[in-house]
Formats: C-alpha cells, structure tokens, sequence
C-alpha cells in the first residue's frame, strides 16, 4: 500500500549520497530512449528554469547544458518521477539535427547486446 512520497503531490527529489538522481532522457513524440545521465539539484533547477536539459558530468564534475557546444539541445517537454522519487524521466524535443548522443547518432542506445558481443541495430 502506497504512503509517504508515493502519496503526495509534493516534488520531493530524492538524491543519492553525492547529491544525484538519474534521469532517463527520452523522445517526448515516440518514447525512444536517447540518452541516460545524472543531474544534481542544480541541473534539475536550471532545466525547470530555462526549458533546456542539463545535466552533472560526474567525469567532468562540473554542470553542462545539453548541445551547448554541439547545438544538439533538449528543450524539456516534461518531467516524470517514479513513486520513490528517485529516478526522473525527460521527456525532450530534440532540437539541431536530432543528435542526442555525442556520437552523432539519434541516440546512445544503438547497439543490442548479444551474448559476450554486441551488434548494431
């Protein structure tokens, strides 16, 4: 039985012991998985804010915004969060040329796993 954050209307972000919480970054017109990263409570204020995903490199350690270099950027179409509010789901709009992976590909997920080996799709 639900209770506690399950319940409530409050947006009530539970981050990790080093102040993340994952966010699973999709394509808000078919649900494509693009990309999958982390976000600190200033990423998460800033793309409330501006519209525009950001994200915290934990590599990098520093804030950046989504296609600030590339100008592939993420404008937020909306947020979800699961029942323990852990976990966030972006729903974007891709803007550029619709590259969300550094790659250059749609998304970051293009290989299927097949046994010890990978393949495209």
């Amino acid at each position: 039985m639900a209770s506690g954050l399950e319940d409530t209307l409050d947006f009530q972000p539970r981050f990790d012991g080093h102040g993340l919480i994952p966010a699973i970054v999709t394509d808000a017109r078919d649900g494509t998985v693009l990309m999958f990263a982390f976000m600190n409570a200033e990423a998460l204020r800033l793309s409330q804010e501006t519209g525009l995903a950001h994200f915290w490199s934990r590599s990098r350690q520093s804030l950046w915004k989504k296609g600030e270099t590339s100008g592939e950027t993420l404008r937020v179409v909306e947020m979800l969060t699961d029942c323990d509010q852990d976990v966030l789901q972006v729903k974007v709009e891709m803007q550029g040329r619709g590259r969300a992976c550094h790659t250059g590909r749609r998304s970051c997920f293009y290989r299927r796993v097949d046994g010890g080996k990978l393949s495209m799709i």
